[in-house]
């Protein structure tokens, strides 16, 4: 009897398609009036936690209801990509010394996604532990550099530089496990290139 599959049309795949398209909404709101716009800044906030909120709601319920298909497998860490990737870029516009981080991630990035899509026919590699971590660390880092926190004054001017400064050190913590779970993810590539050579022989 064979397995039953489910259908690409769920309810994960269109939060997962619903953060796709909301990118370039994601990055006129962060980047209005040069970033310089406080209002536009929280707006921009606003939408990446609901990106960041529909991750984690489409992905238990795909395990919660076995709706795991190869399209979110693949297209789960795009919409991931797309949203930190324009949150990286964005931010890099705004405080310009942040793209000596964005440039080498995003290249790490893209370059798994690339290596992903590429072996997508013989396996679809799902992100491991310390990709899942380090998610969550640039999804912490990023939310609190987009939100204009350190512009807070009166009784929230101290909370808010705390909030500024401890995304600053998460940010520092997300570029080391995004260069560790890249490393991570090509060791795991190059495993089971060999296995499927040893195999064919």
């Amino acid at each position: 009897m064979s397995e039953h599959k489910p259908s690409n049309w769920n309810v994960p795949n269109a939060l997962t398609t619903l953060r796709i398209v909301m990118f370039p909404f994601f990055g006129y709101a962060l980047l209005h009036d040069g970033g310089d716009n406080l209002d536009w800044r929280w707006i921009a906030y606003g939408l990446f936690v609901v990106a960041m909120i529909t991750d984690k709601i489409d992905g238990d319920l795909a395990r919660k209801h076995n709706l795991i298909t190869n399209f979110g497998k693949i297209a789960d860490p795009i919409a991931d990509k797309a949203i930190t990737g324009m949150a990286f870029v964005g931010l890099s516009v705004i405080y310009p010394v942040m793209w000596w981080i964005t440039v080498p991630v995003l290249v790490r990035e893209w370059g798994v996604t690339i290596a992903r899509l590429s072996i997508a026919k013989q396996v679809v590699m799902s992100a491991n532990q310390s990709g899942k971590v380090k998610t969550m660390a640039q999804a912490l880092a990023l939310g609190g550099l987009i939100a204009p926190f350190h512009y807070l004054t009166g009784v929230w001017d101290l909370p808010g530089d705390i909030v500024w400064w401890t995304a600053v050190v998460l940010m520092a913590v997300a570029v080391v496990l995004t260069m560790t779970s890249g490393y991570e993810f090509a060791r795991d590539v190059l495993r089971h290139r060999r296995s499927a050579t040893a195999a064919k022989a």
